[in-house]
């Protein structure tokens, strides 16, 4: 038999082979890509989630702006109704006051009218300045309460006293001791009247 050498291995060819060896191991493909895939799984609920809580916001915000839109609205309404009411019921407290100076002239007149022996002209003379106030009063939507010959309202009338009468049912206003007025659809002065009582029901009642 003959005689084993030993073979020679160069330093060289043992590096190459075992770089060869390592650059030749293959990875697996699921393992390649199982961390890839994760995270895209990761990024789509966080897309999702975001998304989700935008359109909640947008949601919010927009019921917020229809809140705010009809609180404007209603604020618009209520001002322009209280300027409407400013303009109308500016005078209320100027005609107010003149409406003692109406009821001096009206209690001129009367009693000029009872007294014969006062000039047609001093009459005359109040009789126009009455009318002239009437007509401020008119400008202004003021109007006098019809009160005589109505039933009692308590709205517009207040009661000074009571007569008792037979041909005449109860509350009916029988005379008016000093006259309501109303500016426009508001009352200004009630007016003060006196009040039937039927004689009648009276002695019923007993």
């Amino acid at each position: 038999m003959g005689e084993k050498k030993p073979v020679k291995i160069e330093k060289d060819e043992l590096v190459d082979k075992t770089a060869g060896d390592a650059s030749s191991t293959e990875v697996p493909i699921e393992a390649a890509t199982e961390p890839a895939a994760g995270k895209a799984t990761d990024d789509g609920d966080s897309i999702e989630q975001k998304l989700e809580t935008a359109q909640n916001e947008a949601r919010e915000n927009y019921d917020r702006l229809l809140r705010v839109s009809a609180e404007f609205e209603n604020y618009k309404k209520r001002t322009n109704r209280e300027v409407s009411d400013f303009k109308r019921y500016a005078n209320e407290s100027l005609i107010r006051d003149l409406l003692s100076v109406v009821d001096n002239l009206e209690r001129a007149i009367e009693s000029a009218k009872q007294d014969i022996s006062e000039e047609g002209a001093l009459v005359e003379g109040v009789e126009m300045t009455l009318s002239e106030v009437v007509k401020i009063f008119e400008k202004h939507s003021v109007k006098p309460i019809e009160s005589l010959g109505e039933e009692f309202d308590p709205c517009f009338h207040q009661a000074m006293m009571q007569e008792e009468v037979t041909d005449k049912p109860n509350n009916i206003v029988l005379k008016e001791l000093q006259k309501g007025y109303l500016i426009h659809d508001r009352l200004l002065r009630p007016a003060m009247v006196v009040v039937s009582k039927s004689n009648n029901e009276a002695t019923n009642d007993n």
